[in-house]
């Protein structure tokens, strides 16, 4: 999932300035979209599912019209909650006013808070932590004189991890959890808007300077007064989510002042001194694979070689919900380049073995193409563990790793050999020394929150959800 919003003083465009920031963001999430503007007041807002350039067409964008503050989301859906109602941003009105609300992340408290909100008579639409949210925030803004001040008591509230987007008629707020585990920054354009984005990649795209990274627990708002900062939770633990090196993230972007491309490259460096072969090239899986594949191969002096063509209108597997669906997007996703693999013996770096679907066809297309050898490197550990903080894995019983060694896998995939990059290197890839530390749960277990008891995906909250529609 990702987040985007603009601020600005000036009637403009703002809802196309939002569409090409979320079109920056589309690998975070291709299941849902939306876009909220702002018109001095009088909210205009449209969602509904898949990507962005289907969902906003010119007619749609048209109809958003102009605005000063604008808002939008770009969400991958899990198995239960990827139906149009669960797009986002949610605009919601209350007693003080309308709030829109974007959000990135995922709640460990969010079945507890919103039976304790339904006791107490609120009723709910979506299978979404954004709307738990927005009712949280809007009980405290009953009694708060401010919606900053209902956003910062909310916090104390809100358990997991977040980014957060929150319009309201004058202002745009952004707000992060206490670990800061997903990024979010903003940035200013010549015209003297603010950008705020979950990448700086976005904000690259519409022409904004990047200005600094929302800090752990930090409220920033932004209003005709200017950029106003709450700082009452921060001072915790920072666990910044290090698979957005590994995975999640854009390459071009960069997260507490380290690059991205960087950090997979020196994955790829760690992963070629931890396992070493002798081969003739080197190739990356697209998209994520290629930079650590080039960091394998500088470390080792292996040529690095272009393997894999992956087909640009296919989107992620990763975070596609379903196992048949992966299967079969990957079946036309990937190509292999015969002059480059043929009677080689290939090292294949991939950004990461999750659920070990993509694997087994990959192997094979490159055997088919005649690849002599193949030896796996994952630029990632071994993923372990579930996430509670926003990746679709809600169990061990997925995860590869769990029910295989190295060996036994490179014997289902048809591989020669399998490594994987070590736990300890995952903490050295940030080298900026700006983020103090990283949640690394999925593959070492040391949750930074409560884990929670309970889950939301009964069969009756998902035949409620799919009645919605």
């Amino acid at each position: 999932m990702a987040v985007f919003g603009i601020f600005g003083t000036e009637t403009a465009s703002v809802a196309s300035s939002v569409y090409y920031g979320l079109y920056s963001l589309q690998h975070r999430g291709q299941a849902s979209c939306g876009i909220v503007v702002n018109d001095d007041g009088v909210f205009h807002a449209y969602k509904d599912s898949g990507i962005v350039n289907e969902v906003f067409t010119p007619t749609i964008l048209k109809s958003l019209g102009m605005g000063q503050l604008a808002i939008g989301n770009v969400r991958y859906g899990t198995a239960d909650t990827k139906d149009r109602i669960n797009a986002e941003p949610i605009v919601v009105n209350h007693s003080k006013g309308r709030m829109a609300i974007s959000f990135d992340g995922k709640l460990v408290n969010g079945i507890a808070l919103k039976r304790e909100m339904e006791l107490q008579g609120s009723i709910f639409h979506t299978g979404n932590d954004a709307e738990i949210i927005s009712a949280v925030i809007i009980k405290e803004r009953i009694q708060s004189g401010s919606i900053e001040e209902a956003v910062c008591r909310a916090m104390t509230k809100l358990k997991g991890a977040y980014s957060l987007l929150i319009m309201s008629p004058q202002k745009l707020i952004a707000a992060r959890d206490i670990h800061g585990m997903h990024p979010l920054c903003f940035g200013k354009r010549d015209d003297g808007e603010y950008v705020v984005s979950s990448e700086t990649c976005a904000l690259n795209a519409v022409g904004a300077t990047f200005v600094r990274d929302v800090e752990p627990g930090e409220i920033v708002v932004f209003s005709k007064d200017g950029v106003g900062s709450i700082t009452e939770h921060c001072g915790g633990t920072e666990r910044l989510c290090v698979f957005e090196y590994l995975y999640t993230a854009r390459p071009d972007s960069v997260i507490a002042d380290c690059s991205v491309h960087l950090a997979r490259k020196r994955a790829g460096a760690f992963l070629a001194k931890a396992h070493p072969v002798e081969a003739d090239v080197v190739i990356g899986a697209p998209d994520s694979g290629i930079d650590a594949a080039i960091g394998y191969a500088e470390a080792s002096g292996i040529p690095y070689g272009l393997g894999l063509i992956k087909n640009k209108y296919i989107g992620r597997t990763f975070i596609d919900p379903g196992q048949n669906v992966r299967e079969d997007k990957v079946k036309i996703k990937l190509n292999p380049v015969k002059e480059t693999v043929e009677s080689k013996r290939v090292v294949l770096v991939d950004d990461s073995i999750v659920r070990g679907t993509t694997m087994i066809r990959v192997v094979k297309l490159l055997r088919d193409a005649g690849a002599k050898e193949i030896h796996i490197r994952s630029s990632a550990p071994e993923f372990l563990n579930p996430c509670y903080y926003g990746t679709d894995i809600g169990s061990r019983a997925e995860l590869i790793a769990c029910k295989y060694t190295p060996q036994e896998m490179a014997k289902l995939f048809g591989a020669d050999s399998v490594g994987f990059l070590p736990l300890e290197a995952v903490f050295e890839l940030g080298v900026s020394g700006k983020c103090k530390g990283y949640c690394a749960a999925c593959f070492n277990g040391d949750y930074p929150t409560e884990i929670p008891t309970e889950s939301g995906d009964s069969k009756y909250d998902h035949k409620i959800s799919e009645n919605k529609n």
